[in-house]
């Protein structure tokens, strides 16, 4: 008799808990920092700047600390996080510059409107959808200056562009200097109101992709106080004190955002996501100085590297009654590919069998559940073609794959070969491949093959230097 109580009792409980997890569409709100470093947050161990709204979203959430985006640097990133593809197969090596610029590295002018979209996917299936803020992934010709300029992609409003709009008349720049300290409040007010006017009955993605702490910096007088030592001179300032309030005020202004979201009874059905584009910027980079001093945490290499450092970020997950509070996954490698089958599962969305055959990424929901046993299955790939790095730990090879423990980098032509044990030496510092030969042999064959697969075939470097002019980067 007890038995079967306890048995009609569990039976019970797993039929409410699916019913929470597979009942109303869920709202999704993704917040994309800009340069930002795996460990320049509080809850990933940064000490010196203050981020006590993302550090609260991480015990509301899950902490996952083996996250990859798909590039180390802008475009490429965002194109993954976008498609759920990988930069390299749809042919963008850089970030999106001038038309030359583009053409002299084998790009395009803009992501590929074709190619399936998360937004698109979701707004087919009844989601209101809208993006705010930096883009970075070009336009195609003609495209409206208004709220629908990424309607092609599956947005049904557009707010600051590329973190710029015309305002009374005039095009208003928040990455102008006299703009910056009120750039991330701008584009939460915008946030907010979005929110604010959304269908009551209708689910809603929005992704609000923040231009901070992306160089140059200019925050006031106000925001770089917490961060001024008591013997600066009057008048000086640091590198730590213009990067460090730069992104206090970006949390600050994210924790205004998720306050709304409570207040607003829309917390509880509304998975937020926190995480970055690419590493943290080069103090060597000359409009980047200020930037520089963001935190890659104990990984070598920063923005423009294969190494863990330009490509491993913060990735903070909440979802009440369905992410677990206050957990940290240490085991579980996830990908900015994952996002698109993920979220589409989460919105109880089959994928076409044309969206799923060129997917990289894979449906992680079992991590976002709370297994920190959950491992992929897909291995991770990524090309950079550019030995532009200002220092030399920071200049990786050009391909890189991830499969379980094992991080292997090389040159197509072997000039260099690297295997990494990245759970036991996350810093990558010793170089495994001649101990484990057969392990190189392997992921080699494996990442290689993929370079085949590429548009334009593999590409191969012409004695270490670079090939396509680099512009400079907006």
């Amino acid at each position: 008799m007890k038995k079967s109580i306890l048995l009609t009792v569990i039976m019970l409980f797993t039929a409410i808990t699916n019913s929470l997890f597979a009942g109303d569409k869920p709202n999704i709100l993704f917040l994309l920092a800009d340069d930002l470093g795996w460990g320049d947050l509080g809850c990933y161990g940064n000490t010196r700047i203050k981020t006590p709204s993302l550090d609260r979203l991480a015990r509301e959430g899950t902490r996952f600390t083996q996250y990859y985006q798909g590039g180390s640097v802008c475009s490429p990133s965002r194109s993954t996080l976008t498609t759920g593809r990988l930069p390299a197969e749809l042919k963008i090596h850089g970030h999106y510059a001038t038309a030359k610029q583009n053409a002299a590295r084998g790009m395009g002018n803009f992501l590929d409107p074709s190619v399936a979209t998360l937004p698109r996917l979701l707004q087919q299936e009844g989601y209101q959808t809208a993006h705010i803020g930096k883009w970075h992934l070009g336009l195609p010709p003609d495209t409206p200056e208004d709220e629908k300029a990424l309607q092609i992609y599956g947005f049904d409003k557009v707010f600051w562009l590329n973190s710029q709009q015309n305002v009374d008349g005039k095009l208003v720049r928040l990455g102008q200097p006299e703009n910056r300290p009120r750039a991330a409040k701008t584009l939460v007010d915008a946030a907010i109101n979005v929110l604010d006017t959304a269908e009551k009955n209708k689910p809603f993605f929005v992704q609000l992709w923040f231009n901070d702490p992306h160089a140059s910096l200019a925050p006031s007088e106000e925001q770089r106080k917490p961060y001024r030592a008591p013997a600066t001179p009057d008048g000086f300032t640091s590198p730590i004190e213009v990067y460090a309030g730069t992104v206090t005020e970006l949390d600050k202004q994210i924790g205004r955002l998720l306050d709304h979201l409570e207040e607003s009874g829309l917390a509880k059905n509304t998975i937020v996501i926190f995480s970055s584009d690419n590493g943290p910027e080069d103090i060597a980079i000359a409009n980047a100085s200020w930037s520089g001093v963001g935190s890659a945490g104990p990984f070598r290499g920063r923005k423009r590297s294969l190494y863990e450092g330009g490509i491993r970020l913060p990735f903070i997950v909440r979802w009440h009654g369905n992410v677990p509070a206050g957990q940290i996954n240490n085991n579980s490698i996830i990908s900015g590919a994952d996002l698109l089958p993920t979220l589409t599962a989460a919105a109880g969305i089959t994928l076409p069998e044309d969206v799923q055959s060129v997917q990289r990424g894979e449906n992680v929901i079992a991590a976002f559940r709370g297994d920190k046993n959950f491992q992929r299955t897909k291995p991770l790939y990524w090309e950079w073609r550019f030995n532009i790095a200002n220092h030399l730990w920071n200049r990786s090879p050009i391909l890189a794959i991830r499969e379980g423990q094992w991080k292997l980098l090389l040159n197509p032509d072997k000039s260099r070969v690297e295997l990494y044990d990245i759970p036991n030496d996350p810093g990558e510092q010793n170089n495994l491949a001649e101990k484990y030969p057969d392990v190189v042999t392997r992921l080699s064959e494996i990442v290689l093959a993929w370079q085949k697969t590429l548009p334009e075939g593999p590409y191969e470097p012409s004695a270490g230097k670079n090939d396509y002019p680099w512009p400079k980067e907006k």
